[in-house]
């Protein structure tokens, strides 16, 4: 994979292929995940050259992966990109909340920077339209913040082209972010061909299919309550069998190249067109570590061939949620 950092949009910020999310590390999905956890992981993928950090002001119920952030840059804040965003919340009994009122964005990117320990942010993103109120209204506070210098640039994610045509209105675009992988692919139809004729950038999340790409899960693989895993209907019954199926034809391609199976789903969507940057989730060191080798490894042709092949026989994956 060429490491060589790129653009968001037409502005001057410059991002790796790779980037960290920082949602498992807010630790409200996953057990076992500190503080001391969620710091050295950051700092593992920073030294693995993994430069874009991908947070939220609710990444957390109190903000603990913008903390986590806040204490792996110490010292180094000049090699990282931050990316935030604002319009969701947390209420009591960990109840999400989206508001995109103006003055309930301009709190929640204040209390980030706190947070993170920094003036600015790089990217900012509206992390989904509040149905409430119009999108314009959220599109003309974060446009104020960029003209205030609170972001270098900014960015929308969790909508549709309606939706990002409308906040491009309104305010300057450099990024958009959605779910993109082997099996979901929605976006290549209307959302990138529109980005990539506007010169928006494309971050894309859930490459790995929360975990289940990474070609580590066995056929009696089971997620507990507290495993927001076991809600999603890719990881159910005769669901999760066809996409297990579908990793098991990704094992060979991966060994003849030396590189393991999460490496090659990685660098495979970094090299897709339009597709900016790609945000692998951590929750180790050791699992960023691992994740960031993606660098390293480098499709061929004949990879291609087998992965279009696969993808083409297995067909789209079933919705996010379970009904």
């Amino acid at each position: 994979m060429n490491r060589t950092p790129r653009p968001i949009g037409t502005t001057s910020v410059r991002v790796s292929p790779l980037g960290l999310g920082c949602w498992p590390l807010a630790g409200m999905t996953r057990t076992g995940i500190t503080h001391a956890v969620a710091v050295d992981t950051v700092a593992a993928a920073i030294d693995a050259g993994i430069t874009h950090l991908d947070t939220a002001y609710c990444y957390g119920e109190t903000g603990e992966s913008e903390l986590a952030i806040a204490a792996a840059i110490q010292g180094r804040r000049s090699d990282v990109v931050i990316a935030g965003k604002c319009g969701i919340h947390w209420k009591p009994g960990r109840h999400q909340q989206v508001d995109g009122r103006p003055e309930r964005i301009r709190t929640e990117v204040e209390e980030s920077l706190r947070r993170l320990g920094i003036d600015s942010l790089d990217l900012l993103y509206l992390h989904a339209p509040d149905p409430t109120i119009p999108l314009e209204d959220s599109a003309g506070e974060l446009s104020r913040l960029l003209e205030a210098g609170k972001t270098r640039a900014v960015g929308v994610s969790n909508v549709s082209l309606t939706q990002l045509q409308q906040f491009a209105s309104v305010c300057p675009l450099a990024a958009c972010q959605l779910p993109f992988n082997m099996l979901q692919r929605g976006i290549e139809s209307e959302i990138v061909p529109w980005c990539r004729q506007h010169g928006v950038s494309m971050v894309v999340y859930w490459p790995l299919m929360k975990g289940l790409l990474a070609g580590h899960m066995t056929r009696q693989q089971t997620f507990p309550e507290s495993d927001s895993r076991h809600k999603y209907p890719m990881f159910n019954g005769d669901e999760f069998q066809r996409n297990l199926d579908f990793v098991d034809a990704l094992h060979p391609i991966a060994a003849r190249l030396n590189c393991d199976v999460a490496s090659l789903v990685l660098a495979w969507t970094a090299e897709q067109p339009g597709i900016t940057s790609v945000l692998f989730g951590a929750t180790s060191p050791q699992q960023a570590t691992i994740n960031a080798r993606s660098l390293e490894c480098d499709l061929d042709g004949l990879a291609r061939g087998v992965i279009a092949e696969a993808i083409r026989s297995r067909g789209p994956a079933a919705g996010r949620r379970a009904v």
